[in-house]
């Protein structure tokens, strides 16, 4: 039910973090698998050398997502690779800047919805002519889009951007077949997760106020990407997903 082979995956944000861990999932599942990164190219090839350990391919593209011009040359690679086709994409890719609302401007307002929640729309607009139906796209969100997270003005708005425009490209994508949801993940210790000055903080409560006893993994949120990419999720549409072991429910 959950196999993959012979379909081809694209993960934006893929070399560390939660992205790693889909592109792994869906490549232990038989998928090759496209890592889209920015900055670091060490962890990417070691996402890369993961994938190629469960005897799939890995394509490592460098391509900023708020940026269209890369995103055109990513699909234009991908096609070299692959041909044609591409039967999932993940918009995974995250960024932004942490600060109080009073402190910011236009540019970190901008930076954070480009990368967060457009950049979605330009790898669709890029994606689906390679798309057929029963096709999958998934978006990564967090809480902070439904809830008030200090310091989180930028991504928080960015990411209820984003989880709108899932539900908008739900019923243009459901006419061609092709399902689209998001993933909200609850408080996960990644690496982005680090640029919180509170992070011990964060992680404390989290842990203190999830039902399940323990914080959601990166590998937790990649279960949940395969079973959206397996024929199981086939009416799932427009929806957002919360993996977080119950913590969103305490209020």
């Amino acid at each position: 039910m959950f196999e993959l082979n012979g379909k081809v995956a694209l993960i934006t944000g893929g070399s560390r973090g939660i992205g790693r861990a889909i592109a792994i999932r869906l490549a232990e599942s038989g998928a090759d698998v496209v890592v889209n990164y920015v900055r670091h190219r060490r962890d990417a090839e070691e996402t890369a050398a993961a994938v190629a350990g469960t005897g799939r391919r890995c394509l490592l593209v460098k391509a900023n997502v708020a940026n269209e011009a890369d995103v055109k040359e990513m699909f234009a690679q991908l096609v070299a690779a692959f041909g044609d086709r591409l039967d999932i994409l993940v918009s995974n890719a995250a960024s932004g800047v942490l600060k109080p609302a009073l402190e910011l401007t236009e540019r970190h307002w901008n930076w954070a919805m480009e990368i967060n929640a457009r950049a979605l729309l330009t790898l669709v607009q890029q994606g689906v002519p390679l798309m057929r139906s029963g096709s999958r796209v998934i978006a990564v969100s967090s809480l902070g889009a439904i809830r008030a997270i200090e310091n989180y003005t930028t991504v928080g708005a960015s990411k209820a951007a984003l989880e709108s425009l899932v539900r908008h490209l739900a019923v243009e994508l459901g006419r061609l077949g092709i399902n689209i949801n998001t993933i909200s993940a609850g408080a996960v210790d990644t690496d982005a997760l680090k640029h919180f000055p509170n992070r011990e903080q964060i992680l404390a409560a989290a842990m203190e106020r999830t039902p399940l006893g323990r914080l959601t993994t990166p590998d937790d949120v990649a279960d949940v990407a395969l079973f959206l990419c397996s024929r199981l999720s086939a009416m799932i549409q427009g929806q957002v997903i919360t993996v977080d072991g119950g913590y969103a429910i305490r209020g």
